[in-house]
């Protein structure tokens, strides 16, 4: 795991969509889920919304916490 993407799970902002401007790691559940049924788009927000579902998936989410300042 790269640690960078745990801190910009933490850093950037969702760029488009119903949750445009929300940080990756505030996005409900339920969005995630669907992108996990549709498919995520490709690139870097691909790569940071499919490890948002994982850590929600897993119960990790306290991971984040010491981040998120």
């Amino acid at each position: 795991m790269n640690p960078q993407i745990l801190k910009d799970l933490v850093s950037v902002y969702m760029p488009y969509g119903k949750y445009k401007g929300r940080l990756i790691c505030d996005i409900p559940e339920y969005y995630l889920v669907w992108y996990e049924n549709n498919g995520f788009p490709d690139g870097k927000i691909g790569v940071l919304l499919s490890t948002m579902y994982e850590i929600r998936l897993n119960g990790l989410e306290y991971l984040l916490k010491p981040l998120k300042k």
